[in-house]
């Protein structure tokens, strides 16, 4: 495994960072998935970089595509895989962030994860244990991994943001509430917003509310 082979980027409207925002996309993209949702945050935040990284590993199933972990019952994989591919992808985005904080020279207090589907799992998991909190984390359509462990593990306690479409084929919409239990239960303050009608995807209002929370996630830093 190799850490994020290409990154999608976009400076700071402003012309000066004073933010950064990474986007984390999900099973079978890249990171060219999500860097296009820069432009509208943007609108909220003009001090905010962008940053977009690959997943470490080729999809199983879509070779075009990345994953940070494979998914058993989607590619045949076995568990035991996915648990160390999951360890080594977590360690790797943990570096690749110390990395792209130091580059955009604006501290973790002013860094932000915005993370969809398996990148919104990775984005839950890894912005509790950075021994330096971040700003905040939005994470659309995804669960909280290994949510027994979390107040034994949580380090940093950023504001989280989750959001979910009822009608979700892929991850379940019950993976908002079991996510909100146990995140409030280690002692985060979440928000949550619920996409009517809404698939596997990112909610059209839930991306206005995602650019506010960010933004309030910004002037409280």
């Amino acid at each position: 495994m190799t850490g994020p082979l290409r990154v999608r980027t976009m400076p700071a409207k402003s012309g000066k960072a004073e933010f950064l925002v990474v986007f984390l996309h999900g099973y079978g993209a890249d990171g060219a998935d999500l860097i296009g949702l820069a432009d509208y945050i943007s609108g909220e935040l003009p001090g905010a970089c962008f940053v977009s990284p690959d997943a470490p590993e080729p999809c199983a199933i879509n070779p075009g595509g990345r994953q940070w972990f494979p998914v058993p019952w989607m590619d045949g994989s076995t568990d035991a895989l996915m648990q160390s591919s999951f360890r080594k992808s977590a360690a790797v985005l943990d570096s690749f962030l110390d990395e792209q904080i130091e580059s955009a020279g604006v501290g973790a207090g002013r860094t932000m994860l915005f993370g969809f589907s398996q990148g919104a799992m990775m984005s839950l998991h890894v912005a509790a244990r950075r021994r330096l909190s971040l700003a905040g984390v939005v994470a659309a359509s995804g669960r909280l991994l290994a949510p027994g462990l979390l107040k034994e593990e949580a380090v940093s306690r950023p504001p989280i943001m989750l959001m979910h479409g009822d009608s979700d084929e892929v991850v379940p919409s019950a993976s908002l509430r079991e996510a909100e239990k146990h995140l409030l239960e280690a002692g985060f303050q979440v928000e949550t917003h619920i996409g009517r009608g809404v698939g596997h995807s990112i909610p059209p209002d839930g991306l206005a509310a995602a650019r506010r929370f960010l933004g309030n996630c910004a002037v409280g830093s």
